[in-house]
C-alpha cells in the first residue's frame, strides 16, 4: 500500500524511485559545492557535517611549477581531510600528474610523533587513496604502476620520518641502523669506514667534521650491480645528523631545525629503496657522509687545516661550512673507489639557497647542460620542484684562495654567489676536467618546507 507521500517501502519500483531521488540530490549538492569553489590558488568547500570536504587546486600554473600543483596537493590534504580512523581521498587528475600527487599525499602523513596522544592511540588510522583519471589517457592504473605509487610513497615517508627525528633518536647509529634496515630489506650488505679507521684511509672530511661528537663519524655505501648494467651512477648524501656551527657556533635562532641537516642523505636512502624495488637495471650506488658537527676538545678549529679524501689541503675558515667537506670525501669515493660515471650529492648545503631559488625549489648546478634541464623536468614531473644555479667555476672559484693550503672551505665575499661557490668547493675534488656527469642538489629550504 502506497502512503501518502506515494511511495511504498516494500514495493520495489518505489524504493528505486527513492534512491534515483537520493542520487539526483546528492548530485546537486556535488555541483552545488564545484560551483562554489574559487580557487585562489586553492580552495575547498566542508559537505555534510564535515564529513566530507570537495577541494581545487589551480587549473594553471606557472612555467616553474609543477604542473599537478603537489606543494597545494599536500597542503590542501593536510588542512581540508576530515578526522577519524579510517578516511577516503579521491584524487580527480591527470595520468601525468598521478605520481606527483601521490608523492604530495604520502608527505601529508608524518610518521615521526612524540606527542603522548600518539602513544596512547591503539588504534591505527588508514587512508586510503583513490585516482581517477581524465583527460586523453583515462585508463585505469595497471597493477606494476600502483606498487610504482606504493614504494614512491614509502620512500617518501621514510625520508620524512629521518629528517623529523631530533639527533637524541636519530645520531649516527641510529643512522646506520636506517642503512642496514634498507639494505637488509634489499638483500644488499652496506660497506661502512667509520671512526678512526676513517682517518686511516683519508677521509679528512668527514673525519674532520664528526671527530668531537659523541657517536663517531661514518662513511657507508649500499651497491646496487645488477648483471647487464650499462653504466654507473652514485648518489652521494649530505647525513649531518646535528648541525650546532662546530666552533663558528650557530645562534640559538638558527640552530633550531638542524635535525634536518641530514635531509640529503635521508632522501636518497628514500629514494635508493625505492628505486632498486622498481628493478633498477644499472649499476647505482648510495653514499651515506654521516657526522654530527658537534663542539668539544677535540672539535675542528678555524685556521686548522685538513687532508680530504681527493689528496687536497683545505684550510678551515669556518666550521658552519661542513657539508661540503663530507660531501668532497663523498663524491672523490664514488669517482675512485665505485667508478662512478654520473656522480649526483644532495645536501642541505647552504642557507644563501633559500636566497637563490627559494623554500620550494632546490637549487641544482652541474657540468652538464642536458642533466640541468633533466633535473628541472624531473622536479616538475615529481613535484619535487628544481631550479639551475649559476655553475661558472673560472669566476667563482677564486673566493676559495689560500696561503697555505689548496683552498679554504669558505668564500671571501659572501655576497658573491654564495651556493654555486659552495658546490663549487665539491665539484673542485672530483676536478674541473673531470669527464663525467657531476650534479649538485641543494635542497636547504625545501627540506624544511616538506617536513613537518
Amino acid at each position: 500500500m502506497h502512503t501518502v507521500d506515494g511511495v511504498c517501502p516494500s514495493c520495489s519500483w518505489c524504493v528505486i524511485r527513492s534512491l534515483a531521488d537520493l542520487v539526483a540530490k546528492t548530485l546537486l549538492i556535488w555541483q552545488a559545492a564545484l560551483s562554489a569553489l574559487n580557487p585562489n590558488p586553492t580552495d575547498s568547500c566542508p559537505l555534510y557535517l564535515n564529513y566530507a570536504t570537495v577541494a581545487a587546486i589551480p587549473s594553471r600554473v606557472s612555467r616553474h611549477n609543477s604542473p599537478s600543483s603537489a606543494h597545494f596537493v599536500s597542503r590542501l590534504v593536510r588542512s581540508c581531510l576530515p578526522g577519524g580512523n579510517n578516511r577516503c581521498i579521491v584524487m580527480v587528475c591527470e595520468r601525468s600528474d598521478v605520481f606527483a600527487s601521490s608523492c604530495a599525499m604520502a608527505r601529508a602523513f608524518p610518521i615521526f610523533s612524540r606527542r603522548s596522544a600518539s602513544s596512547r592511540r591503539t588504534e591505527k588510522k588508514h587512508v586510503t587513496v583513490e585516482f581517477v583519471i581524465v583527460g586523453q589517457d583515462a585508463n585505469p592504473l595497471e597493477a606494476a604502476e600502483l606498487e610504482c605509487l606504493s614504494n614512491a610513497a614509502d620512500g617518501v615517508r621514510l625520508s620524512a620520518r629521518i629528517v623529523d627525528t631530533p639527533c637524541n633518536e636519530m645520531n649516527t647509529d641510529h643512522f646506520l641502523d636506517e642503512i642496514r634496515a634498507v639494505g637488509n630489506e634489499l638483500g644488499i650488505t652496506p660497506v661502512i669506514i667509520r671512526g678512526e679507521e676513517l682517518k686511516q684511509k683519508g677521509f679528512g672530511g668527514i673525519y674532520g667534521v664528526g671527530k668531537a661528537a659523541e657517536h663517531p663519524p661514518a662513511l657507508a655505501v649500499l651497491s646496487h650491480t645488477p648483471d647487464g648494467a650499462t653504466q654507473t651512477i652514485a648518489w652521494v648524501g649530505k647525513g649531518i645528523v646535528y648541525d650546532t656551527g662546530g666552533l663558528s657556533i650557530k645562534g640559538k635562532t638558527t640552530m633550531p631545525g638542524m635535525k634536518r641537516d641530514c635531509g640529503g642523505a635521508a632522501a636518497i636512502l628514500g629514494a635508493f629503496k625505492a628505486t632498486i624495488k622498481q628493478g633498477f637495471k644499472d649499476n647505482l650506488h648510495a653514499v651515506f657522509c654521516l657526522a654530527e658537527n658537534s663542539v668539544g676538545p677535540t672539535a675542528t678549529r678555524p685556521d686548522d687545516i685538513h687532508t680530504l679524501y681527493s689528496g687536497k689541503s683545505v684550510e678551515i675558515n669556518n666550521t658552519d661550512a661542513e657539508g661540503r667537506l663530507v660531501l668532497a670525501d663523498g663524491v672523490v669515493y664514488a669517482s675512485k673507489d665505485l667508478a662512478a660515471d654520473i656522480i649526483l650529492d644532495m645536501a642541505t648545503l647552504t642557507g644563501a639557497q633559500g636566497i637563490s631559488t627559494g623554500k620550494y625549489h632546490a637549487a641544482v648546478m652541474t657540468n652538464s647542460e642536458q642533466w640541468e634541464a633533466a633535473v628541472v623536468r624531473a622536479g616538475r614531473n615529481s613535484g619535487d620542484l628544481a631550479h639551475p644555479l649559476v655553475y661558472c667555476p673560472e669566476l667563482h672559484f677564486s673566493e676559495f684562495i689560500s696561503a697555505v693550503a689548496d683552498m679554504k672551505n669558505s668564500v671571501a665575499d659572501r655576497e658573491n654567489a654564495q651556493s654555486s661557490c659552495a658546490g663549487l668547493f665539491i665539484a673542485s675534488h672530483l676536478g674541473f676536467d673531470w669527464p663525467g656527469v657531476w650534479v649538485h642538489v641543494d635542497i636547504a629550504s625545501p627540506v624544511h618546507a616538506v617536513s613537518t
